[in-house]
């Protein structure tokens, strides 16, 4: 399971690793090239992947200043697939990823900016 080791605004270290755009961690990999449909929305479009690894959590970054938005159309698919999902600051889901992955199968969508 990848580790955060920092995050700054816009700046991330993963297992070493530095990544200045937008990231999906899963538990094998790191998806750097993560673009979002609407830029400071989540939308069901933004985690057709995510639901496709089944993770028992989805902890969702919304940025330096939480200014990304997660849509309520967003929220109850998540729900229907019955994933759980913890919306923070990036800094906060940083933190929260990297307590949760030690026990659960846990999937990160980090938002490095505003």
């Amino acid at each position: 399971m990848p580790r955060i080791n920092s995050y700054s605004f816009g700046k991330i270290v993963i297992d070493g690793k530095e990544y200045r755009s937008d990231v999906i961690i899963f538990p094998n990999r790191v998806d750097a090239s993560w673009w979002r449909k609407e830029g400071h929305e989540l939308n069901p479009d933004d985690i057709r992947e995510i639901i496709e690894e089944d993770p028992e959590i989805l902890i969702i970054g919304t940025g330096a200043s939480g200014l990304m938005k997660v849509k309520e159309e967003t929220k109850r698919i998540l729900e229907k697939h019955n994933i759980r999902f913890i919306i923070k600051t990036t800094k906060e889901a940083c933190k929260l990823f990297n307590e949760e992955s030690k026990k659960k199968k846990v999937i990160a969508a980090l938002h490095l900016t505003c």
